[in-house]
């Protein structure tokens, strides 16, 4: 890398770290934040001269970071594109007491170290906790990295940490009330399930279902009867209308006036985003360009090139 200019260095040889600025601290206000958007912004913006290369033995992982299982794979694959081409984007990080805390490129950081280097570049910015929480949510969410239930605890996270109800939560992140209230749903369910789903040994279409039933034993042998029959998640659902089988969250009422609302929330369960249903015509919000191609895989449909 390239000497740092001498403005850019404090009296301690360190770094200057430098503030969000009013284009991110307006991001971060908006209704929706797009992750992409933040992290292309900070990195368009930052001069060549502010990347700096930092050991990759001062880096710990942001502890706000919902993610805690990393595809090998994925990972190996990572590191060998590192090892050849080295690492293209720099990773954004906050200094800490010790160290050096991960905003973004924990993906980055753990291949680079697979892959034998001791240092990745990086760009210091000044993040407060909130902030460091929505980023690490939205680098998963919006790039499809988390498992069902680390989905669950980042949003049950976000919203305790910002006071949000449901509803909110669902606006300010480009998801459906029902998508929120669904997965919260899947956090009370007995942890053997939970992990159980984690390790795909059961569909998300099957903890929905027993995320409705109130007994922990009903669903906990509902579960096994999953794996060890292969039952489809319909014949769950018929299971569960079951006399004996205890209920947790009976169907709302629908208004006569909100002719539409069951179809709506289904539509918005189904694509795991708003949608609204009016005066002859759907609308479907999406937050970014790779969130519009994930429901178009699942409208399965192909744009051509």
């Amino acid at each position: 890398m390239k000497e740092m200019e001498t403005n850019n260095i404090s009296e301690t040889g360190i770094p200057r770290r430098r503030a969000l600025g009013k284009g991110l601290e307006e991001l971060f206000n908006s209704e929706i934040l797009d992750y992409s958007t933040v992290e292309e912004q900070i990195v368009n913006e930052t001069p060549k001269d502010e990347i700096v290369m930092l050991k990759l033995d001062e880096l710990r992982p942001n502890p706000y970071q919902p993610r805690k299982v990393f595809e090998k794979d994925a990972l190996e694959e990572l590191a060998l594109s590192i090892k050849e081409h080295g690492v293209f984007q720099p990773i954004i990080v906050k200094k800490s007491i010790k160290g050096y805390e991960i905003i973004a490129g924990e993906r980055r950081v753990k291949a680079s170290k697979m892959a034998g280097l001791t240092e990745i570049p990086a760009i210091i910015r000044e993040f407060n906790d909130t902030q460091m929480m929505e980023v690490a949510l939205l680098e998963n969410l919006q790039r499809e990295n988390l498992t069902a239930i680390e989905e669950a605890q980042a949003y049950k996270k976000l919203q305790e940490t910002l006071s949000l109800t449901q509803e909110e939560l669902a606006k300010r992140l480009g998801k459906s009330r029902s998508h929120i209230t669904n997965m919260l749903g899947l956090l009370t369910l007995p942890e053997r399930i939970q992990e159980d789903i984690n390790n795909k040994k059961i569909s998300m279409g099957h903890a929905r279902v027993l995320s409705k039933l109130d007994d922990a034993n009903q669903q906990k042998k509902l579960e096994e009867k999953i794996i060890e029959e292969g039952i489809s998640v319909r014949e769950l659902e018929n299971l569960t209308k079951e006399p004996n089988i205890i209920k947790s969250n009976p169907q709302r009422k629908r208004e006569s006036s909100q002719e539409y609302l069951y179809l709506q929330e289904e539509i918005s369960e189904k694509l795991g985003t708003k949608v609204v249903v009016k005066k002859n015509k759907i609308e479907i919000s999406f937050v970014n360009g790779n969130d519009l191609n994930r429901i178009l895989e699942i409208l399965n449909i192909e744009v051509g090139r």
